[in-house]
Parts: structure tokens; C-alpha cells; sequence
């Protein structure tokens, strides 16, 4: 069994595996760089790593379409819950800890990131949704993914990485909102991980990283991880 990774453009991934499916960050409909074949997806659960509109502008249509759980950092799930979402699906964790999602197949644990997290209701009001996060998702099929979320580089990427193993990393390089792909190259040192898959590139003219810039970072390293680049609404298998 393996894992299918599909990067539906900016943070947005779609993972499958064992006939269940995990998104992370539902950015769609409102998402220029995601296919449009991909904006009705109806997944078995929902990660969300921060509460920027880049990273849930598509949280509650999402959530309409499936039953499963939505996991994130308490403060958001508790303000997703005051929205009228089913409390019983809301999964609200914190920095460190670990929850198992039986169904799905999967163990999730969320790690720091550096970076903000609020989101901007209707009327102009700003509302504080905790801090923002990464995970690592671990596969019953073995594969495990560092899904860093936005976020700048950090020394403790490397505890992330001696602690939990992750053979993938999916790591912001677009620059100006989080690393850039020098910045990204030194996090692959960091954490080891065999394959990269470069995100939160291209949507806009202010993120300017892209993939050839990691590679060449990665080679002036001496770094072997793979970059494995993907085209919104392409996929790779792990």
C-alpha cells in the first residue's frame, strides 16, 4: 500500500491512501492555482494548520460535503464550533500532543510553526484562532509526512525530525509570508527527510520562490533530499 500525495496549489494537499482520503488546508473554490475538478473534494477528514483565509477559505463548504473529523489547534476547532459545525467532529489539540484517527488510518501529531494564525469575519473583525502549527502525519502504510504549514525556519525542526521520523517534508519556499527556498534547503538539513515537496509558491507575484531555486539551494548544501515538484492538481506516490 502507499500514499498519494496531490497538491491542489498554494498549502493546499490532498492525501490517499487505504481507500480513505485526508485534506489539509481546504483552500478551493477561492484558490487560483487549484484545479476545478478538485473543488467539490469530499475527504474523511480535514487537517487545518492555521486560521489564515489562504488555509480555510473553503473550511465550512468542505465540511458540509462529509461526516469526518476536522483536526486543529483548540482555539480554531472551538471557533469552527461556534459556526455551527458539529462539535462531536471537531478534533482540537495543541502543540505536542498526538491524536489517533482510527477510521483514516492515520496518527497525527502537531509541532510548532513559526508564523500567525487570525482570521477576518465579514464585518471587519479580527479574530485570534491560536497559534499556528505544522504536523506529522503518520500512515499505517509507514509513510510519514512533516506537513510544516506556513512557517519561517526554525532550529527545532531538527527535534521535530529526531522525535518523529518523517521520511517527507512539505515545506513552504514562496518567500515574503514564510521561508524562502534558501531558507527551505537549510529545514531539509535540519530534518534529513529523503524527499521534499515544495509549497505555498506561485499563487501570487509576492511569493517568488520556486522549486529550480531549492534545487540549486539543496545542491550548494550538499543536501540529497529529492525535490519532488508538482503542478496544482498533480500527484506523487510514497
Amino acid at each position: 500500500m502507499s500514499t498519494k500525495v496531490t497538491w491542489l496549489g498554494h498549502g493546499t494537499f490532498l492525501f490517499e491512501s487505504g481507500g480513505k482520503s485526508v485534506l489539509v488546508d481546504p483552500w478551493l473554490s477561492g484558490n487560483p492555482s487549484c484545479p476545478e475538478q478538485f473543488h467539490d473534494v469530499a475527504p474523511d477528514a480535514i487537517l487545518v494548520t492555521h486560521g489564515h483565509g489562504d488555509h480555510i477559505g473553503n473550511l465550512f463548504d468542505t465540511a458540509e460535503r462529509t461526516s469526518g473529523p476536522i483536526v486543529g489547534i483548540f482555539d480554531l476547532t472551538s471557533w469552527v464550533g461556534s459556526k455551527g459545525v458539529d462539535g462531536d467532529r471537531l478534533v482540537g489539540m495543541n502543540i505536542g500532543g498526538t491524536v489517533r484517527l482510527d477510521d483514516i488510518g492515520i496518527s497525527v501529531t502537531m509541532v510548532e510553526a513559526r508564523h500567525s494564525s487570525s482570521f477576518t469575519e465579514e464585518d471587519g473583525t479580527v479574530v485570534y484562532l491560536g497559534e499556528p502549527a505544522g504536523f506529522v502525519v503518520k500512515f499505517d502504510d509507514g509513510n510519514s509526512f512533516y506537513v510544516a504549514g506556513d512557517t519561517a525556519l526554525f532550529g527545532d525542526m531538527e527535534w521535530i525530525a529526531r522525535l518523529h521520523e518523517p521520511n517527507v517534508a512539505i515545506l513552504p519556499i514562496g518567500d515574503h509570508f514564510t521561508m524562502d527556498p534558501k531558507a527551505a534547503a537549510w529545514a531539509c538539513q535540519l530534518t534529513g527527510v529523503k524527499k521534499v515537496i515544495p509549497a505555498h509558491f506561485g499563487t501570487f507575484g509576492l511569493l517568488t520562490g520556486t522549486p529550480a531555486q531549492l534545487k540549486a539551494e539543496l545542491s550548494s548544501l550538499d543536501v540529497p533530499t529529492e525535490v519532488v515538484a508538482l503542478e496544482p492538481g498533480g500527484s506523487a506516490e510514497f
